[in-house]
């Protein structure tokens, strides 16, 4: 059960850590569902027609950090609402990527991303099997998460996506361009979500079906407030997460009725966007103080 709430928690975990950059810089992103499947759709296609996988993520992170310009320039250029821009993104993407997969319905992947078992590490009791016998997107995951976290905490680059997203006025008349921070930290969510996906569709479940995400872009948005907008904390909510998926699926055969307990990942979403809507509750959260706000540089 464990093992497998690693394996599900793993695309929510490189969504939220893109999330966590993109909102870290100012910019709410809600439209990690449509890049998600967009990234799973396109990881697909590619894998299929060229036999192999690794060529598929590239080609998904690729897809999903273009669409996610699409957010960017309507957001910081054009000073749009964040929330209508990314529904609007969830849309396109959604809307997109069913017209493209409607070829590859019921159609096996040309490659998948097998399991690795780490040497002696896999051999270790109980641990052996749950952290060190899975596939090397899983690894990969974590170790972005860490660096995520350095980049964020410890170099020049990610006190310039602080300081962009906490007053960009000032870190504006400092010297940081705002635009480009937050259109490279937007890039950055796009690209995640994009790998995010292409686990769906090559790891997650080898296959490619419409709604194949199953709202995951949606918990991600709160994934991102649980995780209090640091991407090591991510790991854990995201892990926990995936556990909430996992759970009904071990409890069926006990009798119990499994269908609230499904409800809880959703639940949980929705009870954090309420709380992140009360503004004294999101500066006690330490939510970055300009996150949904456009910079108009003319106004400093």
């Amino acid at each position: 059960m464990l093992h497998r709430a690693i394996v599900y928690g793993t695309p929510l975990l490189l969504a939220t850590v893109g999330e966590i950059y993109a909102e870290r810089s100012g910019v709410l992103n809600l439209g990690v569902e449509g890049m998600m499947s967009i990234g799973a759709v396109v990881a697909f296609g590619v894998s299929l027609s060229t036999g192999n996988a690794w060529l598929g993520v590239m080609a998904a992170a690729a897809a999903a950090g273009a669409l996610s310009l699409v957010h960017g320039f309507a957001s910081i250029n054009l000073r749009a609402n964040q929330v209508v821009s990314g529904l609007a993104l969830t849309m396109l993407g959604l809307g997109i990527s069913g017209l493209l997969g409607k070829a590859y319905v019921g159609r096996p992947p040309g490659a998948t991303i097998k399991g690795v078992e780490i040497p002696f590490l896999s051999e270790v009791p109980f641990l052996g099997k749950i952290l060190f016998n899975q596939d090397p997107l899983v690894y990969a995951s974590i170790a972005i998460a860490i660096v995520g976290w350095f980049v964020l905490f410890r170099t020049r680059l990610g006190l310039n996506i602080r300081s962009c997203g906490e007053n960009p006025g000032a870190a504006d008349v400092s010297g940081i361009s705002v635009y480009r921070i937050r259109h490279l930290s937007v890039f950055l969510g796009g690209l995640l979500a994009g790998l995010a996906g292409a686990y769906l569709s090559l790891v997650y479940v080898p296959s490619w079906t419409q709604g194949l995400t199953g709202g995951r872009g949606w918990i991600v948005i709160g994934l991102t407030i649980f995780a209090f907008w640091k991407p090591l904390r991510a790991i854990a909510a995201a892990y926990l997460f995936g556990l909430l998926f996992v759970l009904p699926y071990r409890l069926q055969p006990l009798g119990v009725h499994t269908s609230l307990l499904q409800t809880l990942p959703y639940i949980v979403t929705v009870i954090a966007l309420v709380v992140l809507s009360r503004e004294s509750i999101r500066k006690r959260m330490a939510a970055p103080g300009a996150l949904t706000t456009p910079y108009v540089r003319e106004e400093i």
